[in-house]
């Protein structure tokens, strides 16, 4: 029985971490109405969230909020 049930929280568990991973996403700003910015996601999908950007700008939607893109490093000297 305690097998079971500890079965069941951790299947539910890892349920909520996958769910909570995929309402994150990057892409370019597509519109901007005040605090309200509208991103169209790399793979298709648009989203809206509440941050500060201008139209064209490269952010990442995490949680509803909109922060910029993370520039990948240069390696050198």
């Amino acid at each position: 029985m305690k097998k079971g049930i500890v079965s069941v929280v951790v299947a539910l568990s890892f349920m909520v971490c996958a769910a909570t991973s995929s309402f994150a996403c990057s892409g370019k700003v597509k519109a901007v109405d005040g605090t309200k910015v509208t991103v169209t996601c790399d793979d298709g999908k648009e989203m809206t969230a509440e941050g500060a950007a201008k139209v064209g700008d490269k952010v990442t939607i995490k949680d509803g909020k909109v922060a910029p893109a993370k520039k990948k490093a240069i390696e050198g000297c």
